[in-house]
């Protein structure tokens, strides 16, 4: 019998799910379509994840807790989400609710926090204590490790796709103009170029586009690796960053992402070189083997 942990990413368009062993071991993984109103559904969610990924598994399983991550404002402590922009819920009580449908101890946790936490165990960031991480999904968030320590403070820890950047900027789900999120998250840059081109696409065919040289892709692209240069340049000057970590499924376009981000962020930087710039080493999985983490972290394994 194996011993392990479920973890769960709930994001804005998908739902990732690992089943992981305390070495790191990823024993079967998932991906499914968020549903509509997830937040009335988190714990048939998670039953469903757990039963569809220990079938997977040739061999019995001895499941010890469950981790899932969310996003927006949550209290890693209480298990209560207490806003999310993008998923549509205020005050929701996602440890009870999940572990109404599961038999073992729940961790509930901040997805970008635990993603970086994976980071930093297993993948990119293994070799580094002071680091930014940002994933670029359908919202955006940050976190901070600070001499291998996660800086957590108020609910709105890391919370900087909501900070204006450029006023008057394209709407945000959150009701401002201009935020981050509204302009370099991967959801804005595929809604915006739809928008203006009035073609079907998503940031990683912006991407494409941008790189083969379209100029209406290369100016949407632009600017959203411009504001988040903007935003990300006080925090790593702020918290001593040493190295940035990009995350997200566009960390896909390689360099047509990071060398420009680069360029970007050193100008911001009065032309400091001393902060990487790097790809998260578990892509768009970070936040499913990061829920995994804070599962073993509950059972102290």
């Amino acid at each position: 019998m194996r011993e392990a942990v479920v973890g769960i990413d709930v994001g804005g368009t998908r739902i990732k799910s690992a089943l992981v062993t305390p070495d790191g071991q990823v024993l079967a993984e998932a991906v499914r379509p968020t549903p509509d109103k997830v937040g009335e559904q988190l714990g048939e969610v998670a039953a469903k994840a757990v039963v569809e990924l220990t079938a997977r598994v040739d061999e019995a399983v001895d499941l010890l807790a469950v981790g899932v991550a969310v996003p927006g404002l949550v209290n890693d402590v209480t298990g209560i989400g207490v806003w999310s922009a993008n998923l549509g819920w205020r005050d929701l009580d996602l440890r009870g609710s999940i572990a109404a449908h599961v038999d073992v101890p729940v961790a509930i946790g901040h997805d970008v926090r635990s993603g970086l936490l994976a980071e930093h165990r297993l993948g990119a960031a293994r070799e580094a204590d002071n680091v930014l991480f940002v994933p670029l999904g359908t919202g955006l968030a940050s976190a901070i490790l600070c001499r291998g320590q996660l800086v957590t403070g108020s609910l709105w820890t890391g919370e900087i796709g909501h900070i204006v950047v450029v006023p008057d900027g394209p709407l945000c789900a959150c009701g401002q103009r201009g935020c981050l999120e509204a302009l370099s998250s991967a959801g804005a840059i595929g809604r915006r170029w739809s928008e203006a081109t009035g073609l079907v696409g998503d940031a990683e065919e912006v991407a494409r586009r941008a790189q083969a040289g379209e100029p209406e892709a290369r100016r949407i692209w632009q600017e959203a690796i411009d504001a988040l240069a903007i935003m990300v340049a006080p925090v790593v000057a702020a918290a001593g960053t040493e190295l940035v970590l990009i995350g997200g499924g566009l960390v896909h376009a390689g360099d047509t992402l990071l060398q420009p981000l680069r360029t970007a962020l050193t100008a911001r930087l009065g032309g400091r070189d001393d902060v990487a710039v790097r790809a998260a080493a578990l892509g768009d999985r970070a936040g499913s083997l990061g829920a995994a983490t804070i599962a073993l972290d509950l059972v102290g394994r």
